[in-house]
């Protein structure tokens, strides 16, 4: 997963307790509450050897007897939690929409969960609230009139439109702001969908082809039209696609870094008036600006002029429909998610209070996440983690002092970096309250149309600004973690810091199987191929030696062929260089953590609970953490899309890398994991 501005996210957590990580008071408070077991033999198949297939081993019960609900496409630790947080939400929310007393903030959450909530006057309106910006569209009568309209969808919260936009640190001098245009402009999860022509491909092509007519339909277009309507959307989507970067090419932070002047561009794009354009965006005054794939504005320039005025009010039309399809009536959103059963398999739709509370999430998410951090987080977790991720920080700086790899050099780079990591936990120091942002009862599209249009006017109104680096990409209610390599900073919502992933009432080695390994996983990211070419101010820039670079360069390449090799659904392979950013923080993270468990009396006394040692349990926990039951269509979709490999190589694949698993379980070489001694990678 991830957020703009290479902010690298990965969910993965537990939390600490005791004696290794000290606790600031005289001990750790502890859940009286906690009755639960948290290495339970009722979830593992101990059928199967830990050596053979440890995913299964610890998780092969609770696989089983755990199938995903018809409303989800997948169901594991994190489902679990998220479940539980969007209830915590509804709670809130529905708290919020009956109570007449109510602040501003509860005001706004609440009339716009009401809103959402009130089917009956959705339903009335049908697609009456896009009809204005489909009726300008239609008014379109040269080229010029497809960028100002674009344009105009951008500002106003209508739709992304042919390419990204985004004011964001320049990556080079991250204390100054500067917009960046992406490559944008198709619908389908990946290009591959529309160039490739496998079995799977082909139907996702058709479904969409349906999805398209369906909705142009429903708008008043005949059937013929329709289809011409659809064929000409996915024929510009098409030319789009073939210009695109791959995804593991955009993971390249020097070939997505193009600096131009506004007159270069404006030169090297003869149809685009980049002066006016940016003028018509909001995004005044600039002299510069980033391109992450020039060669892809080159080819929307020739677009412009060689696609007929015809097929582009198709296309833009197409592109307000499926941005507001699940905000219109019961037909459209009935339309998005046939299409969706095809791409996820997901077999229900997903209830509309469990799709409110998430979508209020994202759209006023400081307001409602004031609200649950009042209600539902400790302050103590707070004070607790950040003394964790203090010690993770000492444990990882010890290990990089040990490399026997890396140069003083560079390892004095590395320090660097390391001890300049800023650290964000559970909640932000600071809220956003959305002045200007207006919310009614009754108006569930306005409402939403208000948010982004509030969104937008915040990210563009940071030109000229002071970079503000406590601004944090993730609500607290969210159940994840990220690393900012602009800003060199770790951050933990308060939603990912309770069970599974952590809980004051476990054992130092389930929480450091856990929160610490995902501490050191979002530590690691710093380190990684990506992060790495970021220094400790932020900035990318080159801080190895050559020769430390060709070393890491080497092992890294080993991790990229271990999961290259890895399978999915029988003969789908892990794309090993997609997701080589997060299998090295997996590997890092996991080692480091578990050197920090080294250093607690649980692990010093080895005294087993259940029947298992402290360095079992340590990693018992961690392949706890990935059990998860996907649908195939899912999987396969994954595969292409996510730079996460899937739960059961993240379970299985960095231990094998790791001595200690083979030493607590007595791995052996007949064992179906084994990886002998001298071919096991060790980097961080």
């Amino acid at each position: 997963m991830k957020i703009q501005n290479q902010v690298r996210i990965l969910a993965a957590s537990f939390m600490l307790t005791t004696a290794g990580l000290a606790w600031t008071g005289d001990k750790a408070p502890k859940d009286t509450t906690a009755t639960r077991k948290y290495i339970d033999k009722a979830n593992m198949d101990l059928s199967v050897k830990p050596g053979d297939n440890f995913y299964a081993y610890v998780n092969g019960s609770w696989l089983k007897n755990n199938p995903i609900p018809a409303s989800k496409t997948r169901w594991g630790s994190f489902d679990e939690l998220r479940e539980e947080s969007t209830k915590r939400l509804q709670s809130l929310l529905e708290e919020a929409a009956g109570n007449q007393n109510r602040n501003r903030k509860a005001q706004m959450i609440g009339d716009l969960y009401a809103s959402g909530m009130d089917s009956i006057t959705i339903e009335k309106k049908g697609y009456l609230p896009v009809k204005p910006a489909l009726d300008q569209i239609t008014n379109i009568s040269n080229a010029q009139d497809i960028l100002n309209e674009t344009a105009l969808l951008r500002i106003n919260g209508m739709g992304s439109g042919l390419f990204g936009v985004f004011v964001g640190p320049d990556r080079k001098n991250v204390n100054v702001y500067i917009p960046s245009i992406s490559q944008g402009g198709t619908s389908l999860p990946d290009r591959d969908y529309y160039l490739k022509d496998d079995a799977r491909s082909v139907k996702i092509r058709d479904a969409y082809n349906v999805y398209m007519q369906k909705l142009f339909s429903l708008v008043g277009e005949d059937a013929a039209t329709a289809t011409n309507s659809a064929a000409s959307v996915l024929k510009i989507e098409t030319a789009l696609a073939k210009a695109q970067y791959s995804r593991v090419e955009m993971r390249d932070p020097y070939k997505t870094y193009n600096k131009f002047s506004i007159g270069a561009l404006n030169n090297s794009t003869s149809n685009i008036n980049w002066t006016i354009l940016l003028d018509e965006l909001k995004i005044k005054g600039v002299d510069s600006i980033l391109v992450s794939n020039p060669s892809f504005l080159k080819t929307i320039n020739e677009m412009l002029l060689s696609v007929s005025l015809s097929d582009w009010k198709s296309y833009m039309k197409w592109h307000v429909l499926r941005g507001a399809a699940n905000s219109l009536s019961s037909p459209f959103v009935n339309a998005a998610f046939e299409f969706n059963k095809v791409l996820s398999g997901q077999k229900e739709q997903t209830p509309r209070w469990q799709r409110m509370s998430s979508l209020i999430d994202g759209s006023l998410g400081d307001l409602v996440g004031q609200l649950y951090v009042e209600k539902y987080f400790k302050k103590e977790a707070k004070d607790y983690m950040l003394n964790l991720v203090n010690n993770m920080q000492s444990t990882f700086a010890d290990r990089i002092k040990k490399l026997d790899w890396m140069s003083e050099e560079t390892k004095a780079k590395a320090m660097e970096k390391l001890n300049a990591i800023s650290k964000k936990i559970a909640y932000p120091d600071k809220w956003k309250d959305y002045t200007g942002v207006t919310i009614s009862r009754d108006d569930y599209f306005g409402n939403l149309h208000n948010c982004s249009i509030w969104q937008y006017n915040e990210m563009v109104g940071k030109m000229g600004k002071p970079v503000d680096k406590t601004e944090w990409g993730m609500t607290p209610p969210t159940i994840n973690a990220y690393y900012n390599p602009s800003n060199n900073e770790i951050c933990f919502p308060a939603g990912i810091l309770q069970f599974p992933f952590f809980d004051f009432g476990a054992d130092d080695a389930v929480n450091y199987g856990g929160i610490a390994a995902v501490i050191g996983h979002e530590m690691t990211h710093g380190f990684d191929d990506q992060g790495r070419q970021y220094a400790a101010d932020g900035n990318l820039k080159d801080w190895w030696t050559k020769a430390d670079a060709d070393k890491f360069k080497v092992k890294a390449d080993e991790v990229v062929n271990q999961y290259n090799a890895l399978t999915v659904l029988d003969t789908i392979h892990v794309n090993g260089k997609l997701t080589l950013g997060e299998n090295l923080a997996d590997l890092g993270g996991l080692s480091i953590a578990y050197e920090a468990f080294s250093k607690t009396e649980q692990f010093k006394k080895g005294k087993k609970i259940d029947g298992f040692t402290p360095k079992q349990r340590f990693f018992l926990s961690w392949a706890q953490v990935w059990r998860n039951n996907v649908l195939p269509e899912t999987e396969e979709n994954l595969i292409k899309t996510d730079p996460h490999a899937p739960g059961i190589h993240r379970a299985n694949a960095p231990i094998t890398n790791i001595d200690a698993w083979y030493e607590a379980f007595k791995i052996k070489k007949s064992n179906k994991l084994y990886k002998p001694k001298e071919t096991r990678t060790h980097i961080w």
